[in-house]
């Protein structure tokens, strides 16, 4: 029984400490906003999952593209033609649970000709296994990926960028990477939200070896408060693989 009350104990620590993390008492985070340009050395921001770029002076969307001003509750699929680009299929949205089994329906019943060979991502993230689904499915199909000027690539959406064969990143553009989840499910015994954390973060590096990016990027987001977000710079970018080449 002490051992039971002890395990309900460590939940309920765990589970203020979550909440607190959410919701800090006191005097607000130094960390700036979205909206501050990011420098080297300077990269950490608040995150905002409703805003669709980290900042108001983002560069323009390229020609061809309107996204709407807060990202959809799931991902949705559309072709696109990028003046200079060329084809792409642009998934943009928040990361759900069944989104992966939507993107197989929807390539399924796709002609070839309708697949175009880029996937160009725009999203703040989500679901970190639908994400890995994804990026699985993607690298299957022998499909590249892209973050195009003015779009934003955060939290889980890294790893689907990382399974392109071929991954392009604007400069103008924004990766960003935290800490997250691998289980919604935060009311458990400590250990078993540890065991889940570290069989999460197993997969996880297991699969950025299997995509050709160094697992050594997942320093940025173990590193990286879940309210805030680490913007990566082309040489981090180029250095982890998770960019095989920065576009013009």
């Amino acid at each position: 029984m002490m051992v039971l009350w002890l395990q309900v104990a460590i939940a309920a620590v765990m589970i203020a400490g979550d909440w607190l993390g959410r919701n800090p008492p006191g005097a607000p985070s130094s960390v700036p906003g979205m909206s501050d340009p990011v420098a080297p050395g300077d990269q950490r921001r608040r995150f905002d999952p409703d805003r669709p770029v980290p900042r108001r002076d983002a560069p323009a969307l390229p020609p061809g593209i309107d996204l709407p001003s807060t990202y959809p509750d799931r991902l949705t699929f559309e072709r696109k033609t990028i003046e200079g680009f060329g084809d792409v299929l642009l998934l943009n949205g928040s990361i759900a649970t069944g989104d992966a089994d939507r993107l197989a329906s929807y390539l399924d019943g796709a002609s070839t000709e309708d697949l175009p060979a880029t996937v160009a991502l725009s999203s703040p993230g989500g679901q970190v296994i639908e994400a890995l689904a994804i990026g699985r499915m993607l690298r299957e199909a022998g499909k590249n990926t892209a973050i195009l000027p003015g779009m934003a690539c955060m939290s889980a959406c890294p790893y689907i960028l990382a399974s392109g064969e071929q991954r392009r990143v604007s400069p103008e553009g924004y990766v960003g990477m935290h800490q997250h989840y691998y289980d919604e499910n935060l009311y458990m015994p400590a250990y078993f939200a540890v065991e889940e954390i570290q069989r999460g973060q197993g997969r996880t590096m297991e699969y950025l070896i299997d995509m050709g990016v160094d697992p050594g990027v997942m320093i940025y987001s173990l590193t990286t408060p879940p309210e805030d977000i680490y913007i990566l710079l082309p040489e981090e970018l180029l250095d982890s693989r998770l960019a095989t080449e920065m576009l013009d």
